[in-house]
């Protein structure tokens, strides 16, 4: 393992874990309605869940589907079924009020480890990353590193997109806007999903 090749797997997690996608549009949604604080879980639970799925498929799961490429095509509909309903929710979520923020909740810590297998980023992220930057002759050496850099790169970055949401939060103290701020997220979300699915075939 080269220098080359740690600069060229940094720029890779980097490029891919920091731009826009579910989870990070997720994120800014999160600094809007929750705040900083209450969104850790959900940022702890895309940083460590991310990872662990990597690990998952590179130690067997990735077999599994190459046996069976049909159960790509079933999880991609599951995944944009899902997408569906959460851009629903966070569309038709409303303004906080004093009465609602107490019942509403952020994603909590599991709830984000578990929406990484059916965020189809996350999959075409984990895919690319297990076949470009693993090493067949240290495959559990380099997939271990590839969970750690993508681990400790991606903490930072939803720190900043979940702390851009409440920079945005700020400036969003009309109801109005937190309501039109909603659909334009839940728009955007559904949107993050064509480049991925366009080319998931």
């Amino acid at each position: 393992m080269t220098p080359q090749f740690f600069a060229a797997l940094a720029a890779f997690v980097a490029v891919t874990s920091w731009t826009p996608g579910p989870n990070n549009l997720m994120l800014v949604a999160s600094g809007v309605n929750f705040g900083f604080s209450r969104t850790v879980p959900h940022m702890l639970g895309i940083a460590i869940g991310f990872p662990l799925m990597i690990v998952i498929i590179g130690l067997g799961m990735g077999q599994l589907f190459a046996a069976f490429p049909q159960l790509y095509d079933i999880l991609k509909w599951l995944s944009v079924v899902y997408m569906i309903w959460l851009a629903w929710k966070i569309a038709t979520a409303g303004p906080l009020n004093k009465e609602t923020a107490a019942a509403a909740q952020p994603m909590r810590f599991h709830e984000a480890v578990l929406f990484q297998w059916v965020n189809p980023k996350a999959w075409a992220m984990a895919l690319a990353g297990i076949a470009s930057h693993t090493i067949p002759s240290a495959f559990a050496t380099s997939l271990t590193l590839l969970a750690v850099t993508f681990g400790i790169i991606t903490f930072p970055g939803v720190a900043v997109w979940t702390s851009f949401g409440v920079g945005l939060r700020r400036l969003l103290q009309d109801p109005a806007r937190v309501q039109i701020f909603n659909i334009a997220m839940a728009v955007l979300l559904l949107a993050s999903l064509y480049p991925v699915l366009a080319g998931w075939e």
